[in-house]
């Protein structure tokens, strides 16, 4: 083997064999099942099981499931058909919000429900590599995080640790909402911090706006009640 050819072949380092499988899988080169999993349901058709599904949680008619039933074919791969952005808030579960079993939903969740470099990455992940057609940002009623910043900014209140970096996130939601004079600040904000958040996600270049322009991507907004279970679209 020449010099040169063994100069190459030091350079296939596990990261960059792993770099190149990414690459790979982000130019669309899925397993064929898990293609025709994901082409199966459009961004209508996801967000109405969504719907649907939330309407059995609401009635108490929870589809009846054996988690352990194919288990072992979720081993092999993964096809959600939504993806969603969620609050951290521990009463908040989306795959039981909107009555999912496992595989069916691609959950990311931060308190506050925003975008950030990492959930932006992942919901591109969902979008590109996983087929996912519908994301949906979901706020809730009460919410911890978005009552923190509206403190933060009507009484100069300052948090320790990172906490800031949540309140900076949310803070344009909350002024928005006081621009408005809302008679309801938490309300309104939290509607807003989704609307926000929808707004960017729809804006994210190159994958999820190329995706929402070739009608592969449908980004929606929700705010979950916190005491009936409702999600109300926004």
């Amino acid at each position: 083997m020449c010099d040169h050819c063994v100069s190459a072949a030091s350079k296939l380092t596990r990261r960059g064999l792993f770099a190149a499988g990414a690459g790979l899988a982000l130019a669309g080169v899925l397993p064929a099942p898990l293609r025709a999993q994901s082409a199966a349901v459009g961004p209508d058709e996801a967000l109405k099981r969504l719907v649907d599904g939330n309407a059995r949680y609401v009635a108490g008619n929870l589809n009846e499931r054996d988690f352990s039933a194919g288990r072992v074919a979720r081993a092999a791969s993964q096809a959600p058909f939504a993806s969603i952005l969620s609050c951290a808030d521990s009463r908040v579960a989306p795959e039981l919000a909107f009555d999912q079993g496992p595989g069916q939903l691609f959950v990311t969740r931060v308190a506050g429900n925003f975008v950030n470099a990492d959930v932006l990455a992942s919901l591109e992940y969902g979008a590109q590599v996983l087929g996912s057609q519908l994301i949906l940002v979901l706020g809730h009623t009460s919410c911890g995080a978005v009552s923190a910043t509206i403190d933060v900014v009507k009484n100069k209140t300052r948090l320790p640790g990172h906490l800031p970096s949540l309140i900076n996130a949310i803070r344009p939601a909350v002024l928005a909402a006081q621009k408005e004079g809302a008679a309801d600040l938490l309300k309104a904000a939290t509607i807003a911090n989704v609307r926000l958040n929808v707004a960017k996600l729809k804006k994210a270049a190159p994958i999820l706006s190329q995706r929402l322009a070739q009608k592969q991507l449908n980004v929606v907004g929700g705010v979950y009640d916190l005491a009936t279970g409702k999600v109300e679209l926004v």
